[in-house]
């Protein structure tokens, strides 16, 4: 996925001399030394920007992201899953969709998404209790408000600087459930969110347990609801407090 990614965007810094791109790693206390791969890929290719963020402690998939997004320095900025199961080069879709949509503010959300993949061979022939957990879930989002976005839990995501540190200098929520509570504090800020199709397959060794993390995102939507509901999450406009800059 690394090479994949250099790839890419080492093609397009070749044929555009005002690109430039990082690259952060975060390590989330991992034990598989992702690490120290990280900066052994580092030293070999010292023509990419590479930054290693190692987490002491483990933050989970939603603490890991807001940490490195926090730590980025880019115009735009993408998170994406290390797995490789979405193709990078669909950041370009991303990114002229994205460009489409920002406000004058300077706000916008660029979303991959696998709906178009939702009558395929792969998903017909799921399990009875995952499509139905995937329904269920998808209902709970309408009662949430999230009623636009089909995919929302793709790890695949560009924001423009001001969307990404608004967004996640608000974070509460550091598990796999994160990806709802970066789209409502992107509809809180009234930010524009376009949907973009991207080129996806399934990957082994997930760590995902079909039951128990339901049941765990199930839990994290109601305190997600209830904590915002009751008013104790604070949401503050970074942007208009004069705390965002841009890079």
């Amino acid at each position: 996925m690394l090479e994949e990614t250099v790839e890419h965007l080492e093609n397009r810094k070749n044929s555009d001399k005002n690109f430039s791109y990082e690259i952060i790693i975060v390590d989330d206390a991992s034990n598989d030394g992702t690490s120290n791969y990280a900066l052994e890929f580092s030293k070999s290719n010292k023509n990419v920007e590479l930054k290693v963020l190692t987490l002491e402690k483990n933050r989970k998939k939603g603490g890991a992201v807001t940490q490195g997004i926090l730590c980025a320095s880019g115009k735009y900025i993408l998170f994406v899953d290390a797995d490789g199961a979405t193709k990078f080069s669909d950041l370009d879709c991303l990114e002229r969709e994205l460009n489409k949509i920002i406000s004058k503010e300077g706000y916008g959300v660029a979303v991959g998404s696998r709906a178009h993949l939702v009558k395929t061979e792969a998903v017909v022939k799921r399990s009875f209790i995952r499509n139905f957990l995937m329904h269920s879930f998808h209902k709970v989002l309408y009662i949430l408000g999230i009623r636009t976005i089909k995919d929302t839990q793709c790890g695949f995501k560009l924001f423009t600087r001001k969307a990404a540190l608004n967004i996640f200098n608000n974070m509460h929520v550091e598990g796999w459930i994160f990806d709802i509570e970066v789209l409502l504090l992107a509809k809180y800020f009234n930010m524009p969110i376009v949907e973009v199709s991207v080129t996806w397959h399934e990957v082994d060794g997930s760590k995902v347990s079909l039951i128990k993390d339901s049941i765990k995102m199930a839990i994290d939507l109601s305190i997600i609801r209830l904590n915002y509901f009751l008013g104790i999450w604070k949401i503050k406009d970074y942007n208009s407090l004069g705390k965002i800059k841009n890079e």
